[in-house]
């Protein structure tokens, strides 16, 4: 066996993903309970919220996109669905 052979199968994926979702919906859904934020200050306290819950996060153009969503208010007393 090559060591390129060592995956996680798809069961394990999919529940590494369906998690990884579901940080990032708990910290837009946690920023957007705060109220009014502008884009640049949702846009922090996503990244503050997010970089420790995963290896070498960075942040790209979707943490940018729910920030914008916050600001605009698009989040406002939304459950999950």
């Amino acid at each position: 066996m090559n060591i390129s052979d060592v995956t996680w199968n798809e069961a394990a994926r999919a529940k590494i993903l369906q998690d990884a979702d579901a940080v990032l919906r708990g910290a837009v859904r946690s920023v957007a309970a705060k109220g009014e934020v502008s884009s640049d200050d949702a846009f922090v306290q996503l990244n503050a919220l997010l970089k420790d819950r995963f290896i070498d996060y960075e942040p790209g153009p979707d943490i940018r996109k729910y920030a914008d969503a916050i600001a605009a208010g698009e989040f406002s007393d939304q459950k999950d669905g």
